[in-house]
């Protein structure tokens, strides 16, 4: 019976940080200062309270489920998350006593959590089922790793074998289990933001089919006279206040067209498109613009890379992402554009740049309406961004550090 106490125990000391981190996914948890610092903390907590109650079997042997934690905290909070925890493992397990235990727990490390940190980053960039497979994985290594340096060390005995076999088992499903939750959980919340974003333009759509024209009419008559009353003979104080107006008419133009480009349907004129074509075309068009803000634009495109769609929103999209890239350094840099075929299934689209990068609250906030970095911006330039890529069935991704620079990356199925 203190068995399956010790059990249960150890279960909900995994359990519980666990469910702390998927109420901060999921925005319960609005934590946005010294982030990392607190994921740390909250799998740190859960690997010594393991530690502290193991499950004990008698005859001096004990388990415990600290391969959960050290695990998850690795995989999603990054490779220096898991180096503090695997410091904070072995100086807890030093001052438990530096016995046969304390020397399995160090060889564990060193030997099966480097495998952890070695396939980190190669978790982070694959699907969802492969995430899965890759942690159950990593835990039974690591597991076997330990398992074997305690029988080097202790010996091996058939009741010790039999608990090593089945600590091994309970660890790989206890992991399968909270990866496969940390991983419903982040698609329930993607699926949520989608939903508000689709409401958000359906509504902003309804909107623009009514009131667009009904604007933009008596707008190019108040320019269009404007034009006309721009003579020679005017001051030049005139003449300033002239093409001022003319210039905000323009600017709320062009914030009405991007208003009408959310409220056309996405499906319209779709063919194959080629996308190292269409970033070729946007260099270009864009190439006087960056070099009168003093940069330059380098590029790197292969071919096939071929997509199904619509190519004036394909080029819409990269004349607006590249555009961004330049104004974001106010004074000189460079702007990286590539084009290339990634896992023979997918088209990936990046554009970097060297500029002032933005913080994470701002780039969760990208796409949302009325929200811009610019002194005039609205928002709108990057909502058509993201349902351009929607309409090509991709995805977009923004990477971002202030003071070094912004990453935009798509990923669009082949044609």
């Amino acid at each position: 019976m203190s068995i399956i106490k010790d059990f249960l125990l150890q279960l909900s000391l995994v359990v519980v940080p666990v469910g702390i981190y998927q109420a901060y996914l999921l925005g319960h948890i609005r934590i946005r200062k010294n982030i990392n610092l607190f994921l740390a903390m909250l799998w740190g907590s859960s690997i010594l309270l393991c530690m502290s109650f193991p499950i004990s079997y008698g005859n001096g042997m004990h388990h415990d489920f600290r391969i959960v934690p050290l695990l998850i905290g690795t995989l999603y909070c990054g490779q220096r998350t898991g180096v503090f925890l695997s410091v904070l493992i072995i100086l807890y397990r030093l001052y438990l006593g530096a016995d046969a235990g304390f020397y399995s727990s160090l060889l564990g490390i060193i030997f099966g959590y480097s495998v952890i940190l070695y396939f980190q980053k190669r978790f982070v960039s694959v699907s969802k089922d492969k995430r899965i497979k890759m942690a159950v994985m990593l835990s039974s290594y690591y597991c076997f790793v330990g398992a074997s340096f305690v029988s080097m060390l202790r010996g091996v005995t058939t009741e010790s074998l039999t608990m090593q076999f089945f600590h091994f088992g309970c660890a790989a499903g206890l992991a399968w289990l909270m990866t496969v939750l940390n991983e419903n959980m982040a698609e329930i919340h993607t699926m949520r933001k989608e939903l508000q974003n689709a409401e958000r333009l359906r509504l902003i759509g309804n909107l623009t089919g009514v009131f667009a024209h009904e604007i933009r009419n008596p707008m190019q008559v108040a320019r269009g006279f404007l034009q006309l009353l721009d003579t020679p003979d005017l001051s030049d104080k005139k003449k300033q206040y002239i093409k001022l107006s003319i210039e905000e008419l323009d600017h709320a133009n062009n914030i009405i067209h991007n208003f009408l480009t959310l409220g056309k349907p996405v499906s319209d004129g779709n063919e194959n498109v080629d996308v190292g074509d269409q970033l070729k075309r946007a260099v270009t068009l864009m190439q006087n613009y960056a070099l009168s803000k003093n940069v330059t634009i380098q590029t790197n495109i292969e071919s096939d890379c071929l997509v199904h769609g619509n190519a004036q929103r394909m080029s819409q999209f990269l004349i607006n992402i590249m555009k961004n890239a330049i104004e974001s350094m106010p004074v000189k840099g460079t702007v990286w554009a590539s084009c290339i075929s990634v896992d023979g299934s997918q088209v990936e689209i990046r554009v970097k740049d060297e500029g002032i990068g933005m913080s994470e609250e701002e780039v969760e906030r990208l796409g949302s309406p009325y929200y811009s970095l610019k002194e005039n911006g609205t928002g709108l330039g990057m909502m058509v961004c993201y349902q351009i890529i929607k309409s090509f069935k991709g995805k977009l991704k923004v990477l971002s550090e202030q003071n070094v620079g912004t990453e935009v990356v798509a990923r669009i199925p082949k044609a």
